[in-house]
């Protein structure tokens, strides 16, 4: 009988650590909320003060406290670390605050952050400048980007909606008022249509009209049909498409002009202000411009296509200049994006404020979208594997970068929400002719009841 019972507790425990490990590897979120959450809080409440110190990242107690502790205690006077604040447990990790002690930096502790992560067990550890004196740590129990599971409370407001989830489980929002023109470089199969798909299908629920440049004959564009204002699927529609939006553009300057009493003749570069200073009833619908593939907007090959090259490339570049005040916002796609593409490739992407790189086929191509901005984004985007598309490096101007990873939407699902959207689509009278045509959906017939029985005589 204690054979049998000493054999049954042997079973149980082996069964407990191989579903604890097959929890752990096939639902991640499940193991960190009944296993990891506990065993990381009980190792940063039991190691806090001695891993502080091994990180360097306590000071020498003031006078007055060292004065006390030899007066109460008469133990040792010990360096002190950061005040830590109360332990906030989420669906992927930990957050907790910590008020820094003098001569103390947000620096300190971030330089120290792959030692946190080690002591404490978790999977990441980023740190963010909260205040003056007080940083939060986000602790994150394991890898978020394995299986995309964007946050619930992911709220869109106009011209901002959530595309991706960050590596430190939040969000990432593409917000066009903050980050008006974009570049998403990525090889074949590295999930950039997947981001530009998502990215659709997130602004086809506001009011804003949807412009597509699609010169692969339609084929990433032409599903999303029902919502789109005008799309051009070769480089000759492109070039009829782009002068009518500078001519919009030039228009709504002319709308801000009147309406704040600006004189006619004032060039569009000295004018500050843009149409969210118009009133609501007069304020023109913001469009946003998809160019897919946008090398195929500069590759030529007789002289005639190089004239039209270069008109199509200037009047991109005068829409990323000066498209924001008029609330047209760029979105350029492609595989690869530098000077070997011609004329204007350079000065129009230096005017491409924000850079998402997808996986590259070299280097160079990492260089091109991250290099100018944030260099040591460049290694982190030429190690991205194969086996996760979607995953991409983005980074802004400030310098800052971070991994994101797109979640799976499947292209009917996609286009399905595209169609249901299509009366949202504002009516913009100069991109009326450019607006694809969208067959309609046929009826299908009620089936009967029941067939029908022959006459018999």
């Amino acid at each position: 009988m204690t054979d049998l019972v000493t054999w049954a507790e042997l079973g149980g425990s082996l069964a407990a650590i191989g579903g604890a490990a097959y929890a752990r590897h096939a639902h991640p979120a499940a193991y960190w909320s009944t296993v990891g959450l506990p065993v990381s809080v009980a190792r940063l409440l039991a190691s806090y003060s001695s891993t502080m110190d091994a990180c360097g990242l306590t000071v020498e107690p003031s006078r007055w406290r060292a004065l006390a502790v030899k007066a109460t205690t008469r133990r040792e006077i010990r360096p002190v670390p950061p005040r830590r604040g109360m332990i906030r447990p989420t669906s992927t990790g930990l957050r907790l605050r910590l008020r820094l002690a003098p001569g103390q930096e947000p620096a300190d502790v971030a330089a120290s952050a792959e030692r946190l992560r080690h002591a404490w067990g978790v999977h990441a550890v980023y740190v963010r400048d909260v205040k003056p004196g007080v940083v939060e740590l986000r602790l994150v129990g394991f890898d978020v980007l394995r299986k995309v599971r964007m946050p619930r409370r992911t709220v869109s407001s106009p011209l901002r909606v959530p595309v991706a989830l960050r590596e430190d489980a939040t969000a990432f929002v593409r917000d066009y008022r903050a980050v008006p023109h974009e570049l998403v470089l990525g090889a074949t199969l590295s999930g950039k249509s997947m981001f530009l798909r998502s990215l659709i299908a997130a602004l086809a629920a506001q009011s804003v009209a949807l412009v597509g440049i699609d010169c692969k004959r339609g084929v990433e564009l032409a599903p999303f049909a029902p919502r789109l204002s005008a799309l051009a699927t070769d480089p000759e529609q492109a070039a009829e498409l782009l002068p009518v939006l500078v001519k919009e553009m030039e228009d709504r300057y002319d709308l801000i002009k009147a309406r704040q009493g600006i004189a006619p003749g004032t060039p569009d570069e000295e004018i500050t202000s843009d149409i969210w200073g118009l009133p609501e009833q007069e304020r023109p619908a913001p469009i946003v411009l998809f160019v897919d593939e946008v090398a195929e907007l500069f590759l030529v090959a007789t002289r005639k296509e190089e004239e039209r090259r270069d008109e199509m490339v200037t009047q991109l570049i005068r829409l990323a200049q000066l498209g924001r005040a008029a609330g047209i916002y760029l979105e350029v796609c492609g595989q690869r994006f530098g000077a070997e593409l011609g004329k204007g490739a350079t000065m129009l992407r230096a005017q491409l404020t924000g850079r998402v790189c997808h996986r590259v086929n070299d280097e160079a191509s990492a260089k091109m979208a991250l290099g100018d901005i944030a260099p040591e984004a460049v290694y982190a985007a030429c190690s991205i594997a194969a086996e996760l598309p979607g995953l991409a490096v983005v980074g802004d101007t400030s310098g800052g970068w971070s991994r994101i990873r797109t979640p799976y939407l499947s292209l009917a699902d996609a286009a399905a929400t595209c169609r249901e959207t299509a009366h949202l689509a504002p009516e913009v009278p100069a991109l009326t002719p450019f607006r694809p045509y969208v067959p309609p959906v046929p009826v299908k017939e009620p089936m009967p009841v029941a067939a029908p029985a022959p006459v018999t005589e």
